[in-house]
């Protein structure tokens, strides 16, 4: 019997190598996401500082400028009750620095409503995104219709013929008011399933060490003469 059992030992030492090694890194994967939305709450929680230098990312800011209502996009789709729309996408233009992209909030597509365009130089706070890239799952923009469903400040900026953007964008925050654009109440929180992940990992392997110990220490079949015997 210990020919069969060395054999499972040695089978096994790799699958419980990486059964631990996955269960290990999603425990340190869960310290950072922790730390992560903590950052994010206290960002959430303090006043927005003003947007200075190359910021850093999901921080609250506060920025002064004068919107371009000429070069409006609508960003993605989003259905709200029975209402089908998409986030009214407004470049901010900025003294002595390139345009923002900024996410005004939820608009419906259907011009029913009246929707706030702030004429004039206006300040308002926000939470920066560091903007995304399409992949093969993305759905395909309409440049020359002003629809993207990807937020890509540098390619949108191109599209709307802006010469010069920055690389990220701003999500404005705002109070419910009832009024359009409708932007955006907190800050974003990641997904956070990582310590079931990790539970998961440490389960199987714990598993894999059971069924182990049950093969070393089940009682051998008793053989032929034995069992004449």
């Amino acid at each position: 019997m210990r020919r069969p059992v060395l054999i499972a030992v040695l089978a096994s030492i790799p699958v419980l190598g990486l059964l631990l090694f996955l269960g290990t890194w999603q425990v340190q994967r869960l310290a950072w996401k922790n730390d992560l939305i903590a950052r994010i709450a206290a960002s959430e929680a303090a006043p927005a500082a003003p947007l200075a230098g190359p910021p850093e990312m999901l921080a609250k800011v506060r920025v002064t400028g004068r919107f371009d209502h000429t070069k409006e996009a609508l960003l993605g789709l989003e259905v709200r009750g029975p209402v089908l729309g998409a986030h009214l996408v407004t470049p901010l233009l900025r003294v002595g620095a390139p345009p923002i992209l900024v996410d005004r909030g939820w608009v419906p597509l259907q011009n029913d409503r009246p929707i706030a365009r702030p004429e004039g130089e206006v300040t308002l706070e926000g939470w920066v995104h560091p903007g995304d890239r399409p992949n093969w799952f993305s759905a395909t923009d309409d440049p020359a219709g002003r629809r993207f469903y990807t937020f890509d400040p540098p390619a949108i900026g191109r599209a709307l013929g802006l010469a010069e953007v920055a690389p990220y964008g701003l999500v404005a925050l705002g109070t419910q008011g009832g009024g359009l654009p409708d932007p955006a109440r907190t800050l974003p929180r990641p997904t956070n399933n990582h310590l079931g992940y990790a539970i998961t990992w440490y389960g199987l392997a714990l598993s894999l060490v059971g069924v182990l110990a049950a093969f070393a220490l089940r009682r051998p079949e008793p053989n032929a003469t034995e069992r004449e015997a």
